[in-house]
């Protein structure tokens, strides 16, 4: 691969991920939709929705405690969780997102999620990092110790004074609307269904 491939390469990488940072709201919002649809078309199964909980609630925490440390473009955080893998809040993220598409038993869903997290996050993440590299020298060997996903099991060493988790941090990163909208998607697979039904009953 020549110098000009190259280049041309990292160019267009850097344009799809400026591209994906735009979209993944949107996104988001049409994998809700789709997620309801398929709410409608069968119903959930209770023990589905109990299992989904082993997921969830991890990921909640996981993007909770995350929350609590991280100091966005004022630090590089490499205490907490971010001792154990570069990106805790996608980590989290993911098994929210595995934990509702387990709920619904829906390879669709599933197969959508997939997709969204390689498309969108995966190219967000690189940029996201990208930015870090270019901001803080010792970016270099935290990659070398922490894992950019799936964490170790022991917490790396760094000479970085540990830090603690501030509820205040959790506050102003607005953590809590995660917990928000998995209560939200959790009653929408409680009520949703019998909501539609009584509606289209009334219709009649």
């Amino acid at each position: 691969m020549t110098t000009n491939d190259t280049a041309a390469k990292a160019s267009a990488m850097e344009s799809w991920q400026k591209i994906a940072r735009r979209i993944r709201v949107p996104l988001g919002f049409l994998a809700a939709a789709l997620y309801v649809f398929e709410l409608w078309r069968r119903p959930p199964h209770p023990a589905a929705i109990a299992w989904s909980l082993a997921l969830v609630i991890p990921g909640l925490w996981l993007r909770g405690y995350a929350a609590g440390y991280v100091k966005k473009n004022r630090e590089l955080t490499q205490t907490g969780p971010y001792a154990h893998t570069r990106n805790p809040l996608y980590l989290g993220s993911t098994l929210i997102a595995a934990g509702f598409a387990v709920a619904l038993l829906s390879w669709v869903v599933a197969a959508v999620l997939a997709a969204f997290f390689l498309i969108i996050y995966v190219p967000v993440i690189a940029s996201e990092e990208r930015f870090l590299h270019e901001t803080f020298p010792d970016f270099e060997n935290y990659c070398r110790r922490v894992p950019r996903l799936i964490p170790r099991l022991l917490p790396a060493k760094t000479e970085v004074t540990p830090g603690k988790f501030s509820f205040s941090l959790y506050l102003r990163h607005r953590e809590y609307n995660a917990s928000i909208g998995a209560a939200l998607l959790y009653l929408s697979l409680l009520l949703l269904r019998p909501a539609l039904a009584a509606l289209a009953h009334g219709a009649h």
